[in-house]
């Protein structure tokens, strides 16, 4: 590889090399970032995909949550018309 400079000082290289420069300094990046998280090994992948439905798991937990909350208040709310109904027509013997 031979070095050219322009007339500033920067040096210049050939659009390949640079991209395939790049592409080594990411990879390397990577390889560090997932090795800084413990993600490096042999089992990386299978601990990724534990992650993955370990998060899926939540998302359904959180969904289901927020169903049975809205079941519960939909059913107090019937629950509390049809009590003011019976007491309205005083189905359960109200005083004369």
């Amino acid at each position: 590889m031979t070095v050219r400079r322009n007339d500033q000082g920067h040096v210049r290289m050939p659009e390949p090399e640079f991209e395939a420069i790049l592409a080594r300094a990411a990879e390397e990046g990577a390889k560090r970032a997932l090795a800084d998280v413990g993600l490096d090994g042999d089992e990386a992948a299978l601990d990724i995909r534990d992650l993955r439905s370990l998060v899926d798991c939540i998302r359904l937990v959180r969904r289901t949550a927020m169903q049975t909350a809205v079941r519960m208040i939909t059913t107090g709310v019937m629950l509390a018309l049809l009590a003011g109904i019976a007491i309205k027509l005083k189905i359960f013997g109200g005083s004369p």
